[in-house]
């Protein structure tokens, strides 16, 4: 609003009232220095610049934050051209004031002089922002509307003030204004628009929210027809069609699009798409090779980086070294020795890296190994056994797709010779050569079926075979152990004689047939010197490879905890035909190890 420098003057005796006034309204307050500096009171403006009035529209006012509560509002005398506004007592009680409206932007004045009039109340409130409308009353009151909300709280500072026109000390030149908040329907009107603009906002935004994280529709399904059956045919056996073909043909099928006229043409098309497991199976065969390159490019290519790291971590060990570090400045150490900190912890961390890669790798490799080794006699067969089964059914499926083929072409062939007269002899003659390579193939097929059904059975006997003589292997090993057994218990209940009659051997045969229908004589010599000696056999037997005196006696102690080591040493040595001890390992790895030989002379015999 533009005003006029003389509607806004200042006494000289007090320059930091207006300034006063605009910090309670709002404005920062200006400390240091008076407000107008260059004021020239004859011009009552500063020279060649019209004053800028804070509240002015064009200067795009911000609402001040609120004030803290507890700091008091000063008031000063407010002079204007036609009137003077006297602040009020600040001990009084402040004014009761009514709720604010939602949008408010009218305030209510009463208290106003008999004889002022619009101009005067445009003159006063209309440094508080631009003035839509007055609406004058003749009691003294009006209601004024503003084009912002914020300038209601502009207005509010005003309330209380005593107004005085001119020097009159007349009754109807002076009155007490009091401003208070008013209810008006063009301010609900406009904040009821402006809150249904907000939400219309809101909803268009939560929409585009919505659009552009909801999941596209899925492309619309052709309807099942001969023609695109055929077309779909053939995009199955595409591999860059085939997952927009497999998509179409399930949603017929889920349809219900099956019947007994096309049933050949869906298991057709059924079994394309069944052939085409085998394309990805090594699809991914392939990207499994190429994940194996790219591990092993990334682990040579780790090494070369360790290696530097290596490198220059002994570069920062020989600077370390009293030679070189005594031609260093101090800072110069500093840096060397943090700088040495940091490349050991990064070739540490790398070092880490590289192990964990490695272990891993020996996981994958010891659970590969475990799968290979467990249940040898078992996997053999039944793994070779399912691998003829998924043949069987795979060449059945070829089998079938072929006479579908075939009987597809005999009925095309049926309505052609219906409908087409006998001047077609070129196509018959074609079809008819189609017909035998088929019929040739579908020969083929069978011989190679029946040669896989008379592998099966070999294989089913051979299995069989297998099965029984693990069973007879099975009934062996339960009656060699019953046999260990009653040695066992005769040992426990032979006394003890003397060193020159304890070296007794008795002898078990054990007479059992093979897969192959050989005999076998096995005889078993059994040293009763003590209880400890068939124990330690038994134990020696299950361990092949030997057992160190340490292991054999921490055996024994389980059993007995009087038994000591030299004892048993000397037990053993005493029965060199039954126990023998050699020497393994290279270096500091060398051990001693005691092993079972009671067998070696009946197996050489």
């Amino acid at each position: 609003m533009s005003m006029d420098s003389s509607q806004m003057t200042m006494p000289m005796s007090d320059p930091n009232a207006w300034a006063t006034a605009m910090n309670n309204l709002g404005m920062a307050p200006m400390t240091g220095q008076p407000l107008m500096s260059d004021f020239d009171s004859g011009l009552g403006m500063m020279t060649g610049i019209a004053p800028m009035n804070p509240m002015m529209p064009g200067l795009g006012y911000v609402p001040p934050p609120p004030l803290p509560q507890d700091l008091p509002i000063v008031k000063e005398i407010i002079h204007c051209q036609s009137c003077t506004l006297f602040p009020p007592n600040p001990h009084l009680p402040s004014p009761a004031m009514r709720e604010r409206p939602p949008g408010c932007k009218t305030v209510f004045v009463g208290g106003l002089p008999e004889n002022a009039t619009e101009a005067l109340i445009v003159e006063v409130f209309g440094q508080c922002g631009d003035i839509i409308a007055i609406r004058k009353s003749k009691k003294n009151f009006c209601h004024i509307r503003f084009t912002e909300e914020f300038n209601v709280d502009r207005a509010l500072f005003l309330s209380g003030y005593r107004m005085r026109l001119g020097s009159s000390t007349d009754k109807k030149d002076t009155g007490r204004l009091h401003v208070d908040f008013a209810q008006a329907r063009d301010d609900l009107y406009e904040w009821e628009c402006r809150q249904r603009m907000f939400a219309r906002e809101e909803r268009h935004r939560r929409r585009m929210e919505e659009d552009r994280f909801r999941p596209p529709s899925p492309p619309l399904i052709v309807h099942y027809s001969d023609h695109e059956c055929s077309q779909l045919g053939d995009k199955i056996k595409d591999e860059a069609a085939f997952a927009e073909a497999v998509r179409v043909l399930l949603t017929w099928v889920e349809r219900g699009e099956v019947n007994r006229r096309n049933a050949n043409n869906f298991y057709s098309m059924i079994q394309s798409s069944n052939s085409h497991i085998r394309q990805l199976m090594c699809q991914k065969a392939t990207h499994e090779k190429e994940m194996e390159e790219a591990k092993d490019k990334f682990k040579s290519a780790l090494s070369g980086i360790l290696a530097q790291f290596e490198q220059i971590v002994s570069v920062f060990h020989a600077a370390s070294k009293q030679k070189a570090w005594d031609h260093f400045s101090k800072a110069q150490r500093k840096n060397l020795d943090v700088w040495r900190k940091q490349a050991e912890e990064i070739r540490n961390m790398q070092n880490e890296e590289l192990m964990g890669i490695r272990r891993e790798e020996e996981m994958e490799m010891s659970d590969d190994d475990m799968e290979d080794t467990h249940n040898p006699d078992e996997s053999g067969p039944v793994s070779q056994a399912e691998a003829l089964k998924e043949e069987n059914d795979s060449l059945r499926c070829q089998l079938d797709a072929y006479r579908n083929e075939v009987e597809l072409l005999k009925q095309e062939q049926g309505k052609n010779q219906e409908h087409t007269p006998p001047q077609h002899s070129e196509e018959d003659t074609c079809r008819q050569q189609q017909l035998t390579f088929l019929q040739q193939a579908l020969q083929g097929m069978q011989k190679q079926l029946l040669k896989m059904c008379e592998e099966r059975k070999q294989r089913e006997a051979e299995m069989e075979k297998t099965v029984e003589d693990k069973h007879q292997l099975e009934s062996q090993v339960k009656s060699l152990k019953e046999g260990l057994q009653s040695l066992k218990t005769l040992t426990t209940h032979t006394p003890q004689v003397s060193n020159t009659h304890t070296q007794h051997m008795h002898t078990l045969q054990l007479v059992f047939k093979n897969s192959w229908g050989l005999k076998w004589n096995y005889n078993i010599g059994f040293v009763s010197l003590s209880h400890s000696s068939g124990i330690i056999s038994a134990f020696l037997h299950v361990h092949p490879f030997g057992a160190s005196i340490e292991y054999i006696c921490s055996y024994l102690q389980q059993l007995n905890t009087k038994i000591n080591t030299g004892e048993v040493d000397a037990l053993l040595g005493r029965l060199p035909c039954t126990f023998r001890q050699e020497l393994t390992g290279v270096g500091a790895s060398l051990e001693k190890r005691w092993k079972f030989c009671g067998f070696e002379g009946i197996m050489i015999t």
